[in-house]
């Protein structure tokens, strides 16, 4: 038995594998690079740059009747890529429910068309809005998508919002509209608080409310497509 007994051990130790030099050295674990962090233009360095001269007043349509809906809808879901924005009724009493949107704004490379909306979204705007296979590029979607949703009943799909798009890229603070500008085109995208915080559901929109509506959609879809061709 004793001689039993050290032929197993002898053999275990041969089969045994080497704690030295037969092992396999550890494979070094791989290194994430950290993405690098992207800055921000300060205030005072945008205000200095150029102009952004956004669509002028000619290019912008503002669609009132059911004919115009649905024309205006026809050419924006042959263009199949858009610039999207919405505006509502500002509200400025603690717990005011927003009744918004009262605007929806959409835009191609060359033209906006804004349109204003009553208690209901016209069909062919909302089918627009739903198709999936018509994207709508915009800024901070959020609350446009929840308002248009919640008040409207009215769900859109195909949207890509920039601003994720931009914290992949590596900003860490949110890029909005006037900051993808200034990065990406050296220029300077003008917006008024005053036109911001006006009435949106006036019954018809003043020159500098065309403007603002119409440009905000149209930016989105510049910056959008500038993103693109630097493959960004």
């Amino acid at each position: 038995m004793k001689l039993l007994s050290r032929l197993w051990h002898s053999l275990r130790a041969r089969l045994r594998p080497s704690t030295h030099q037969d092992t396999i050295p550890d494979t070094p674990p791989r290194v994430r690079q950290p993405k690098p962090r992207r800055v921000l233009l300060d205030k005072e360095a945008i205000r200095a740059l150029p102009d952004f001269a956004g669509l002028p007043l000619d290019a912008i349509a503002v669609v009132q009747s059911a004919a115009e809906v649905a024309e205006a809808c026809a050419v924006l879901r042959r263009d199949g890529l858009l610039g999207f924005d919405t505006e509502s009724k500002p509200t400025f009493q603690k717990g005011e429910h927003a009744q918004g949107p009262h605007l929806v704004q959409l835009s191609t490379a060359t033209r906006a068309y804004l349109f204003p909306l009553g208690d209901k979204v016209p069909a062919p705007l909302a089918e627009l809005l739903a198709a999936p296979e018509v994207r709508k590029i915009g800024f901070d979607l959020r609350s446009d998508l929840a308002l248009l949703a919640g008040n409207h009943g009215v769900h859109c799909h195909g949207v890509e919002d920039l601003v994720g798009r931009f914290r992949r890229l590596g900003y860490t603070q949110t890029v909005g509209a006037v900051q993808a500008v200034a990065l990406l085109f050296k220029q300077h995208y003008r917006k008024s608080k005053s036109v911001k915080m006006s009435n949106w559901a006036a019954p018809e929109l003043n020159v500098g409310q065309r403007r603002y509506a119409a440009n905000d959609a149209y930016v989105a879809l510049r910056v959008y497509l500038a993103l693109q061709a630097s493959k960004h």
